[in-house]
């Protein structure tokens, strides 16, 4: 088993919360990591019919069995009417890590639990492997980078993967576990996803349409949304259009982008931008069917930068700290790809999938200095090369560093 960072983040929590919930997308690996972390605990699928119907008709009973003991409940969601009684349970008791719910359907367990155990329970959100945990390293921290340090002969040679092998796999468990063709288990993956989990989320009467959508959403990757065209391409109004976004952002599938408009008086751009959170699956869905194929690809850079964002993303989530991430851009399009906020620091990042660097990509870095009017303020330029370097004070930090 490949080791997860999170694992050691539900351990701490477990000595603090009576109640712990682990949520992500479909196939992330949450049953195992429950299973590797809590190894003596009982475990209780819900899916299965024969706990589901007992936990349905008898929750009192269902959960008097276990008495003061530990126990997962996977896909939680499926008896909503447990909560109720572990949060009658835990406020007598309040035994740490008494609970762990898992469930892949995000939304429906965080409206459960926002009803019942606010307050009682942590929530930690699990996605597929981030880079750093397939290569058996240290997390990633993201408002370190600026300050990650070039490698060693050493470090250099255990770097693997090529760039666009690693954009074209993606990082869901089961690919990389049993060494399944990415596009044969992607396949797969979208058709379950679309006809069971969004089925039991939302009445979606139409899953052709949805289907549409969403294929429309990945041709968008790294652009400012604009929900008028997108729902005009799909045929569907701007009320469906935000729902149909929250159904897939709620199930870890996409990242909207918030932009970052503090302590400016500019003309900002207040719309979010749009990334898929797993690389693998933005290039089945754009139709990508081999690696090479990203070298010409019109999508390539936002392909790139869709990757870069996901695997921030993932090493604030796996590490238990909540996401600070924004871009930036004005009416004179001025823009900034990343900024990550850490208390009262920001630090501004450029993503380029381009394999050499070029001085023209840090015009958008050199202009968030004089708007700061910081002259030598931390900055970070993420791209496709090899190399690590330093420009005018700024950071050159090469994809694999991630």
């Amino acid at each position: 088993m490949i080791k997860r960072h999170l694992q050691a983040v539900l351990e701490k929590s477990a000595g603090f919360f009576p109640v712990l919930t682990l949520t992500g997308p479909r196939q992330s690996g949450k049953t195992t990591l429950a299973q590797a972390t809590f190894t003596k605990a009982h475990y209780i699928s819900l899916e299965d019919p024969s706990h589901r119907n007992l936990a349905l008709e008898d929750a009192r009973g269902f959960l008097g069995q276990f008495g003061t003991e530990q126990v997962v409940l996977d896909e939680a969601q499926r008896a909503p009417e447990l909560f109720s009684y572990i949060q009658g349970i835990v406020d007598e008791k309040d035994i740490p890590g008494q609970y762990i719910l898992t469930g892949s359907q995000n939304f429906l367990l965080l409206e459960k639990i926002s009803q019942s155990l606010a307050g009682r329970c942590a929530i930690h959100h699990l996605l597929p492997f981030s880079r750093s945990e397939l290569l058996g390293a240290n997390p990633t921290e993201p408002e370190k980078i600026a300050d990650i340090p070039r490698p060693s002969k050493k470090q250099k040679k255990q770097i693997s993967g090529k760039l666009f092998d690693v954009l074209w796999t993606g990082s869901y468990p089961r690919i990389h576990d049993k060494h399944i063709p990415p596009q044969q288990w992607l396949a797969n993956y979208i058709q379950t996803y679309i006809e069971r989990d969004v089925r039991s989320i939302v009445n979606v009467s139409d899953l052709e349409s949805f289907t549409r959508f969403v294929r429309l959403c990945a041709g968008r990757t790294g652009q400012i949304l604009n929900l008028q065209s997108l729902g005009n391409d799909c045929g569907i109004d701007s009320k469906t259009v935000k729902r149909w976004l929250s159904i897939l952002e709620t199930s870890f599938i996409i990242k909207l982008l918030r932009p970052y408009y503090k302590n400016f008086n500019k003309r900002l751009i207040k719309s979010p931008k749009l990334y898929f959170l797993d690389s693998g699956l933005l290039c089945y869905i754009l139709g990508i069917r081999k690696p090479d194929e990203l070298i010409v690809h019109s999508s390539r850079g936002a392909i790139f930068e869709s990757w870069v964002i996901s695997e921030l993303y993932k090493s604030y989530c796996h590490t238990g700290k909540q996401p600070a991430m924004y871009y930036f851009r004005d009416s004179n399009n001025n823009e900034i790809d990343l900024i990550l906020e850490h208390g009262s620091k920001i630090l501004p990042v450029e993503i380029k999938s381009s394999q050499t660097v070029n001085s023209e990509f840090f015009k958008g870095l050199e202009y968030w200095r004089k708007l700061t009017r910081i002259a030598d303020l931390p900055a970070v330029l993420i791209y496709g090369g090899d190399s690590s370097a330093i420009f005018k004070g700024m950071k050159v930090l090469p994809w694999h560093m991630l």
